[in-house]
Order: structure tokens, then C-alpha cells, then sequence
């Protein structure tokens, strides 16, 4: 029976009122089946199985007795948050990668467990998939409920409308580690904490983590590996593939080459999802039709490539292609190179910035590049503006109207037809919440530390307006990411990576007969960073399916 809150116990979306999916218990034949992958053992009351911090722990299946999950307090004290009982198993996401574990585990009474070391988890996952969907299922909502009710994580000490602050909480939104804000700007306890840890405002934001140690304002690399979320992967190995990207592309990319037995490697510099894991909802995307949050489809994506035995190393941003050498070499942020006998390029495509005077003032402290659950709270019953006429500006107005007091969606061109799809220039037409400003564009932003205060001007009309917005979200345009290719690759004008027919043109045939192959035999793009690429999930996780087949090829030639 789960310890944790259950303050929303009508909300059906609230793992802990899905029990029997979040803590299932195996029927006596799927447990024989589980006890053959590892061995039985008995197990005195009280004896820890595994602690917090540790990586690559065992799964445990409970034959008679119970098992504690603990955490800690903000005493750090230890509480149980669950108690799993005969048939019922350990884990949750964590037992799929090599990133530290949330929680602790010990016997809350004498037990006889099965015990199934990591590799032997593995087979079970891949030789039962039937108890895999169930297990999958379990992980993936308890770890939801984690995050839902700031077990097991850390505390963000900030004020909540700083860059900083901001930036923190994002990536470990983003990376789905559970977290908790403590808003100085209006919550009652931060002055109690400011005083426990002897900090001034000048010092914040600090990440509070387990021991009451203090991460003061950390880079996104300095809090993955305090956090333990950067899995260390073998120096000197050569991967059959390196995957430069976690977007749609990327993980689909990842998920068919380890299927199909390449040693797979993933680099992300921030989170699972790219550009597409900032969407609050995507509803054309086959087979959701009530639709699914980015971030969400990113998560399970995830999930689906380390079960496969993908590795992930996040905020390991790529910063130089070696492409003289045989393997290929990628020079990562900070130290340290993978190399790879092909390499896939999914490093995606990034919001472009406005034109506009003091634009970079206010980047993460009022503008934004993302509608997620986050930014909702942050600007709840507020006036808005959102800059774009793509999906992602329709989705992400709709999103926020729910929320706020008023969104103003901004766009050049005359109308939403053109570069949106139907349903949503529908919605957004029929809600009162969301005006639409046409040929219109920002022309001034205002504010002492924050953005304060924006203004608008129609082209068409010349009429100008100011209104006291502290919260704009840009969506406009492509910029790819390609500045780390150091030369080693055709681009076209506008930065992305030629592929096919043209990267041959470029390079004397060296592009291959892959619509994906660059002008570097080996080196293919997918998704947002190729050239005439179709800027939609559904394409992106297409092409990252599909351009494995090119990289087999690549790698096992057919004989003459």
C-alpha cells in the first residue's frame, strides 16, 4: 500500500488512484516464469537491499514478507513511501539505465525474495513481454507519482521568475527528476530556509539535495552529475552507433538500432525530446488521438531505447566532429570523446529570437521558448503574448489560455492558415481567451531586471501598443544546431545538413544511395537538422527508424 499523499483522490490522471497498475501483483505463473531469470533467498527484517545514490541496483520480487521504499525527510530522517508485499516487485525508471537510484529498500519484516541481478533483469524484460508491459507500466507511473508529489528529489531554492530558477527547474522537469520549488518572491518557508543555510538573496538560486548539501546556482552539467543523472559510458569503447540528439528522430534512431543489436549511444545537451518535448499537447501524432505532451512521448521514447540496452548520457552537449579519423570522433562539453563506427545526427533545430532591443536581457526571465506545465503556473491569470503561427505557437496558446487571463498571439502574415494546421486555427478562433493579432510584431521591451512591460505595432496600420506583459513565449523559425560540425559536412545556406541526391553532388557520390546520407560515408541526418526535411514529429520519428537500415549497410556491406 502506498504512503504517499493522496490529496487528489478524484483525479483520475493521479497515479496513486491507479493502484493496481502502479504496485501490480504478478498472478503465480508469471511468478515462476520471474523466478527463473534470478535466485531465491531469505532475508532477515531490517536488512537494506539497496540505498539511495547507488547505481545498476537489483530487482527484487517478494514472495512472502514486505519490502520498504524509504526516502527521506527535510530532517533527513527516513520515511517509507511504500510497502510492497507478497508478489509485488522493486524498481521503478531508474532500473532501465545506469543513472543513481531515488530511493532506499529494506525489509520491513523476515522475507523470501526473489533476487535478479541487472543483466538477468534484462533478459527477463526482452524473453517475457507480457510482465515487461506490466513492470514498464509500473515504473513509468511510479515515477510520475514521484514527481507529482516531490518524493524522493530535491529542493529549488529561488525566486521563481529568475533566469536561473527557471533554468534549474526546467531541466529537471525536463528530465523528469522530482523536484520541488520553494519561491522566494511569495513562499512562507523560504525565509525559514534562507536562515537554516545561511544564505542571501545574492546567492540564489541553491539546489537543496539529500544531506543538506548545497548546489549554489549549478550549470545544467554540474546538477546532472551531482544528481547522478549522467551515466558514465566506457572510455576507449567504439560504439557501432552514436546518436548526436534525444529528439523525436534521435530516440526512434536509438530505439531501432539497439533493437537490432548496434551497440547505441545517445548525446543530449539537455533533455530527452528536443524542440518537440516542449510542447504541452501534440494531437495529430498517429495513434494518440486525445493527444500526448512532447515531454511525455519523449519519456516513454526513452524508456523504449534503454530497454532495447541504448545508452543516454544527457547535458554531454557535442561541440566538435573529428571526422579524419577511423571511427569517427565526437569531442563532448567539458572533457572527453566518444568514438563511433557511424554516427546519426539529430541535433534538431532551435527557436530563432526577435530583432528587438534588449531581446537578450530578458531571455529566461520573461521570454520563453516553451508552454509546459511550468510556465503555465508561472504566468496563471496573467496576460501573455505568443509570438508565431506554426503548431507549436497554436499549441502552445491553447495550452496557456487554459491558465491565464489573456493570450495575445502575435504573427507577421495575414492570417493562421497558411502555416497551421485547421483544428487549431479553429480552436483558436473559438476561444474568447486567445486574440489574434495579424501582421503585427514586437517592437519594445521594458523592465529592470525582469521583463516588465512589451510593445507591439501593426505593420499594416502603424498603430502602436504597451501593455505590463511579464511573459512572452517566441515560437518563429528554425536556427539548426549545427555550429559543432567543424566543416566535416555539406550545408545548405541556411546551416542545415545536405543529405542525399545533393550531399553526393557535394562530395562525389559520397552521400550514398540513402535519402540520409551526408557527404561523409557513415554519417547520416534525420529530423529537424536535415535540409528539406518535413518539421513535424511524426516525419522526425520516421526517418530516425528508417536511417537504420542505411547504417546496417553502412556497417556490413554487401559482398560483390
Amino acid at each position: 500500500m502506498s504512503l504517499l499523499p493522496a490529496d487528489n483522490a478524484k483525479d483520475p490522471s493521479d497515479p496513486m488512484q491507479r493502484e493496481a497498475q502502479t504496485f501490480p501483483k504478478l498472478s503465480a505463473e508469471m511468478i515462476a516464469r520471474v523466478a527463473k531469470f534470478g535466485t531465491e533467498e531469505e532475508v532477515p527484517k531490517g536488512q537494506t537491499l539497496y540505498e539511495r545514490g547507488q547505481r545498476g541496483v537489483d530487482f527484487f520480487l517478494v514472495l512472502e514478507g514486505a519490502i520498504e521504499i524509504t526516502s527521506e525527510d527535510e530532517e533527513d530522517r527516513p520515511i517509507v513511501i511504500v510497502v510492497h508485499r507478497a508478489g509485488q516487485f522493486t524498481g521503478e525508471l531508474d532500473l532501465f539505465n545506469e543513472r543513481e537510484i531515488l530511493v532506499s529498500a529494506r525489509t520491513a519484516k523476515n522475507s523470501r525474495v526473489v533476487r535478479i541481478k541487472r543483466p538477468d533483469f534484462r533478459r527477463m524484460v526482452t524473453a517475457e513481454p507480457d510482465i515487461a508491459e506490466i513492470i514498464m507500466r509500473a515504473y513509468i507511473l511510479r515515477r510520475v507519482a514521484l514527481i507529482r508529489y516531490g518524493q524522493t528529489g530535491v529542493s529549488v531554492l529561488g525566486p521563481g521568475h529568475g533566469g536561473d530558477t527557471l533554468r534549474i527547474e526546467r531541466f529537471l522537469m525536463r528530465n523528469g527528476y522530482p523536484h520541488r520549488l520553494i519561491d522566494t518572491e511569495k513562499d512562507e518557508d523560504a525565509r525559514g530556509f534562507l536562515e537554516c543555510f545561511h544564505l542571501t538573496l545574492d546567492e540564489l538560486p541553491v539546489v537543496v539535495y539529500p544531506g543538506h548539501r548545497l548546489l549554489r546556482n549549478p550549470s545544467n552539467s554540474e546538477l546532472a552529475d551531482a544528481l547522478g543523472l549522467t551515466e558514465a559510458f566506457e572510455e576507449g569503447k567504439v560504439y557501432d552507433l552514436l546518436v548526436v540528439g534525444a529528439g523525436p528522430a534521435g530516440l526512434a534512431a536509438a530505439v531501432y538500432g539497439a533493437s537490432e543489436g548496434l551497440s547505441t549511444l545517445v548525446i543530449e545537451a539537455l533533455a530527452p525530446g528536443g524542440q518537440a518535448g516542449t510542447s504541452s499537447k501534440i494531437e495529430n501524432y498517429l495513434g494518440f488521438p486525445t493527444g500526448i505532451s512532447g515531454q511525455a512521448l519523449a519519456g516513454r521514447a526513452q524508456v523504449q531505447a534503454q530497454k532495447f540496452g541504448a545508452r543516454l548520457a544527457i547535458s554531454r552537449p557535442a561541440v566538435r566532429l573529428d571526422c579524419d579519423t577511423s571511427p569517427y570522433r565526437v569531442s563532448l562539453e567539458g572533457s572527453g570523446q566518444v568514438a563511433a563506427r557511424a554516427i546519426i545526427i539529430a541535433t534538431g533545430a532551435r527557436y530563432r529570437g526577435l530583432d528587438v532591443e534588449n531581446y537578450e536581457k530578458y531571455e529566461g526571465q520573461g521570454i520563453h521558448y516553451a508552454a509546459t506545465a511550468m510556465e503555465a503556473q508561472l504566468c496563471a491569470n496573467e496576460e501573455i503574448i505568443v509570438v508565431g503561427g506554426g503548431n507549436s505557437a497554436g499549441q502552445a496558446a491553447m495550452y496557456l489560455s487554459r491558465t491565464t487571463a489573456k493570450v495575445y498571439m502575435l504573427v507577421r502574415a495575414k492570417g493562421l492558415a497558411a502555416t497551421m494546421s485547421d483544428y487549431l486555427v479553429q480552436r483558436i478562433e473559438a476561444t474568447p481567451r486567445i486574440q489574434l493579432l495579424t501582421e503585427t510584431e514586437i517592437t519594445g521591451l521594458e523592465g529592470e531586471r525582469t521583463l516588465e512591460r512589451v510593445a507591439w505595432t501593426n505593420r499594416a496600420t502603424g498603430a502602436s501598443e504597451t501593455k505590463p506583459i511579464r511573459n512572452l513565449f517566441v515560437m518563429i523559425g528554425a536556427a539548426p544546431n549545427t555550429d559543432w560540425l567543424n566543416g566535416c559536412l555539406a550545408l545548405d545556406s541556411k546551416g542545415f545538413v545536405v543529405t542525399g541526391v545533393e550531399a553526393s553532388r557535394e562530395n562525389a557520390g559520397m552521400g550514398g544511395d540513402s535519402p540520409f546520407g551526408t557527404s561523409r560515408q557513415g554519417i547520416f541526418a534525420v529530423g529537424d537538422v536535415r535540409a528539406g526535411s518535413v518539421k513535424r514529429v511524426a516525419s522526425g520519428v520516421g526517418e530516425g527508424s528508417v536511417v537504420v537500415q542505411a547504417v546496417h549497410k553502412y556497417l556490413n556491406p554487401p559482398l560483390d
